[in-house]
């Protein structure tokens, strides 16, 4: 499994996929395309998706809290973000007080009309 991601819409569709070239089973590089999405869709994006290698509860890295609170400042807002494994989903938002305080809650993949295909593309 390699990761993948995907910028989700405020109606809960996928935007942009994130896929570039140099992703692994450990890294989703960022890149000036994903950040030209998130900027010029900023008013349409709920949040975004990613995914880790294997199965279990998925749980942020530090790198991926790091990110979080970048985007976030750098939007000006808050958004939703998601992370999925093989055959678990959870959901995570900022909460507080400190800049990498975010909480996480297991989800049903069903709310995600988009994860099936982002497991999808991390097979690739």
């Amino acid at each position: 499994m390699i990761e993948a991601g995907v910028v989700v819409g405020l109606d809960g569709s996928a935007l942009h996929w994130h896929l570039p070239a140099d992703r692994s089973t450990g890294a989703l590089p960022d890149s000036p395309d994903l950040w030209e999405v998130l900027w010029s869709r900023r008013q349409d994006v709920l949040g975004f998706a990613h995914s880790h290698p294997g199965r279990g509860r998925p749980g942020p890295s530090w790198t991926d809290l790091t990110t979080f609170a970048a985007i976030e400042a750098g939007l000006g807002r808050r958004l939703t973000w998601w992370i999925t494994s093989a055959d678990q989903l959870v959901e995570l938002r900022w909460i507080g007080p400190g800049p990498h305080d975010y909480d996480e809650v297991p989800i049903e993949d069903a709310r995600c009309a988009w994860v099936d295909d982002l497991r999808t593309f991390s097979q690739r």
